[in-house]
């Protein structure tokens, strides 16, 4: 990679174009934007995506398609803002014919009429959550104000009146009014003609990120990098720079590639490139799969979800990650990609042992394959953690079952949380297999899951209190179906 000049990363930052010659691999999008910029109405609070106080919204194109999404600018690197329009709280103004700036959106101008705020340091994150709320909602429903919130915490105000500001503003129809309205066609020019049929290179002379133009420049790249960091949401890399202060040099980032969002519906499975965010995601996989509806909503807040993405989820092989129980339940199979061509892997083989996946040092993954629960199975999926929303699981779980003839025909049991990877409790399913589906049957296969696990203990949860909710969560499941 240092063989060559480096590109400039550029991008639209409110209403002017910014051009910038030297960039670190590491930089925040929120550091530069308060340090070099002074758009300081975006606070850091956790500088981990957690609590929204950097919310701002990204717009990019996917397949032609100008699309704006709140996202955490703590947790998002710079240089992935590339052909992107970035909006800070700054942009705010009111929708009518006043153009001064001064005047408050009919957003801001709700949460002051219903006193939505009090110290005032999450509320810029608040107000650009409710934005995109505004933008893409004209009637949300309580729920779905909620769920628009999930990824801003206030200590001080509570949420009642923030939620009465996103109904009220939510009545006032002036949308076709707004500034990124107006301005759509001319802001889908700007990032068209700053998009690359090259791929590209951002340095500051010491660290570099490597940006494809196809899956083919991804590929190549790794074959030469082969200790690179492969980008996606950045949801997990983020925190590595924000909290653990890693050196991430050399980066090759493949989130921007149309082909990784690609989503195939076919009669019995459902296909995900590996960059299809849980937000694009959800509107098609909840559909085919309803029972995943309130687990799916549990994965972050909706900054995370609209950037974390569920191939990276699965790459990056955390015990605890949300989308391996459910993908190895509904027995998923990967698509991963080199230089050399690509080779198909069930999901059941990638996880090897903590730290360690079944995937080259030049490999990325580039589809899942996630076959549909029959018409004849009972699925369902369960998320234990401390905080409801927006928290990392103590335990999680999916199941996937079949019974005849009121016999267990098939079985797929998937915890998070129990071991060092993502695993199939394969003994248990061994045990139910022909068995009645009844409570002692269950009884029995409870003890076999106490058994078959040794969990450790941390500051989520101890050992035996996963265990216990272990053999729990799959009484609950026998009580629901």
């Amino acid at each position: 990679m240092p063989d060559r000049q480096p590109d400039n990363v550029q991008f639209l930052l409110n209403d002017q174009q910014v051009s910038i010659s030297r960039v670190r691999a590491d930089q925040t999008l929120l550091t530069y934007l308060r340090e070099q910029q002074q758009l300081t109405g975006t606070k850091e609070g956790c500088a981990e995506g957690d609590c929204g106080a950097c919310t701002l919204l990204v717009g990019r194109l996917l397949r032609g398609q100008l699309v704006y999404e709140s996202v955490n600018a703590c947790i998002r690197l710079l240089a992935s803002v590339h052909a992107c329009h970035v909006v800070t709280i700054e942009y705010l103004q009111s929708t009518d014919d006043d153009t001064s700036g001064h005047s408050l959106h009919p957003v801001q101008q709700a949460m002051v009429d219903e006193h939505g705020s009090q110290c005032g340091f999450c509320t810029p994150g608040i107000v650009m959550s409710l934005y995109a709320l505004w933008l893409n909602e004209s009637a949300p429903d309580e729920q779905t104000i909620k769920r628009s919130l999930q990824g801003n915490l206030c200590r001080c105000t509570g949420y009642a009146p923030i939620i009465r500001a996103a109904q009220s503003a939510a009545r006032v129809e002036m949308r076709n009014k707004d500034k990124l309205y107006v301005n759509g066609k001319s802001v889908t020019e700007q990032l068209a003609r700053m998009e690359s049929v090259e791929p590209l290179q951002f340095s500051d002379g010491k660290s570099y990120w490597f940006r494809p133009a196809t899956l083919d420049d991804a590929a190549e790249a790794l074959k030469h990098n082969k200790t690179a960091t492969v980008l996606a949401g950045s949801t997990d890399v983020g925190l590595w720079v924000t909290k653990s202060f890693r050196n991430i040099s050399p980066v090759v980032s493949i989130s921007h590639l149309d082909d990784l969002h690609e989503i195939t519906i076919g009669d019995d499975s459902i296909t995900l490139g590996a960059c299809v965010t849980y937000s694009e995601a959800a509107n098609v996989l909840l559909t085919e799969i309803p029972a995943l509806s309130e687990y799916w909503y549990r994965i972050g807040g909706e900054q995370v979800r609209n950037m974390g993405t569920v191939g990276g989820n699965v790459a990056n092989g955390s015990p605890i990650g949300d989308t391996p129980p459910v993908l190895l339940a509904l027995g998923a199979t990967l698509l991963l990609r080199s230089a050399n061509g690509t080779r198909t892997l069930p999901i059941n083989e990638y996880f090897i042992d903590y730290g360690v996946q079944n995937r080259q040092a030049d490999e990325f993954i580039q589809s899942l394959k996630i076959p549909l629960p029959s018409a004849a199975s009972r699925f369902a999926a369960y998320k234990i953690s401390k905080r409801r929303d927006e928290d990392i699981s103590s335990v999680c779980c999916a199941y996937n079952l079949t019974v005849e003839d009121e016999k267990v025909s098939d079985i797929k049991i998937a915890y998070g949380g129990m071991a060092g990877i993502p695993k199939r409790a394969q003994a248990t399913e061994q045990l139910l297999l022909g068995k009645p589906w009844q409570q002692n049957t269950i009884n029995a296969a409870c003890d076999s899951l106490r058994d078959e696990f040794t969990p450790l203990s941390d500051w989520r949860a101890s050992a035996t209190y996963r265990q216990e909710v272990c053999a729990n969560l799959l009484q609950r499941f026998f009580n629901d179906y």
